[in-house]
């Protein structure tokens, strides 16, 4: 495979709305010696996506989107062992999913698992290493601290409640509204509250039979800080997803000293490889044999991939429950 071989992928072709994004014939990468190269059947798309759009950014001079991917193996790295051409695979990527093929490191990828259909692998990396580093990696959750996710229906937070309830873990989520919050209990939350309420500290640390929470997980860029810091239980640590465009993030320093919180955040874009590599590891070891029987992502909508301006259109109405995933082949 040469690359002179052409793919057909979707790009930003300026910083701007859904309609930046244009299908276009670009060359198909060749794999470096510990990567594999993906034939793409499906790509998950995520904020990140959307963010990077709007900003025109072009990852490793690639403007093409896409962080997360099922598909087949169409070629092998030198150095990669353990994958053989025409594997079903999942993979987190650097960007570039949404394509016909896509490279991966090897270490990034995990077999689909029995029962799980191609879109539905292409929306688990994403979520369950972001799931994964945040909690155990960032605030280190402990078995018996509670946790909670602010957006317990959004396409972390739902891979996210499945995951820790699955593995035993307390769990509760916020919401905006009464779709959202029934999702979020079936979705594994031991109870599920309205963001919006005034009373919403008193009301979750309550339901934790007051104490409170150890580890929360936030993707609204701060916007219940107060009472987030209310919430926390002694020693407990705020992570966070979203940057809020740069936003500053103002906080009651007496309250954040009296209880000891540690409020953090990452990108999981940026991790180094090999940080990756160890909670890939952890993933294959504690949540793989879940996905597809505990663990399943909930397919809001589905758009082939010249559509991927609509699939971009509908994340940003923030309606979905669950994911939205772009269907390549």
């Amino acid at each position: 495979m040469t690359a002179s071989r052409l793919q057909s992928a979707i790009e930003i072709t300026a910083a701007g709305g859904p309609e930046v994004l244009k299908l276009v014939e670009l060359p198909v990468p060749e794999p470096g010696p510990s990567q594999i190269l993906v034939e793409v059947a499906a790509a998950g798309v995520n904020r990140h996506d959307c963010h990077q759009r709007s900003k025109g950014i072009r990852h490793d001079g690639l403007g093409v989107p896409g962080l997360e991917v099922a598909g087949t193996v169409a070629e092998l790295g030198a150095e990669v062992t353990g994958l053989s051409l025409g594997d079903r695979v999942m993979a987190l990527t650097q960007g570039g999913g949404y394509g016909q093929y896509v490279l991966a490191d090897a270490a990034l990828t995990m077999p689909v698992p029995e029962g799980l259909s191609m879109v539905e692998a292409a929306c688990v990396p994403e979520a369950i290493f972001t799931t994964w580093w945040n909690f155990f990696g960032l605030m280190e959750l402990k078995r018996q601290d509670c946790a909670l996710i602010h957006g317990g229906a959004s396409g972390v937070g739902h891979i996210a409640l499945q995951a820790l309830s699955a593995l035993g873990y307390r769990v509760f989520a916020t919401a905006g509204n009464s779709a959202k919050l029934t999702a979020a209990l079936s979705f594994g939350a031991e109870a599920a509250f309205d963001y919006h309420d005034p009373d919403l500290a008193k009301k979750v640390v309550d339901a934790t039979g007051g104490q409170g929470i150890g580890a929360l997980l936030d993707m609204s860029a701060g916007a219940h800080i107060d009472q987030d810091l209310e919430m926390m239980a002694p020693d407990g640590c705020i992570a966070h997803l979203s940057g809020g465009g740069g936003k500053a993030l103002a906080l009651p320093l007496s309250q954040v000293m009296a209880k000891r919180i540690r409020v953090t955040g990452s990108l999981l874009r940026p991790l180094p490889l090999a940080m990756k590599t160890e909670v890939a590891a952890r993933i294959r070891a504690e949540v793989l044999p879940l996905i597809g029987q505990r663990v399943r992502p909930v397919i809001a909508q589905e758009f082939p991939l010249m559509a991927a301006s609509d699939a971009h259109r509908e994340l940003e109405r923030n309606t979905t429950v669950g994911k939205i995933a772009i269907r390549v082949i």
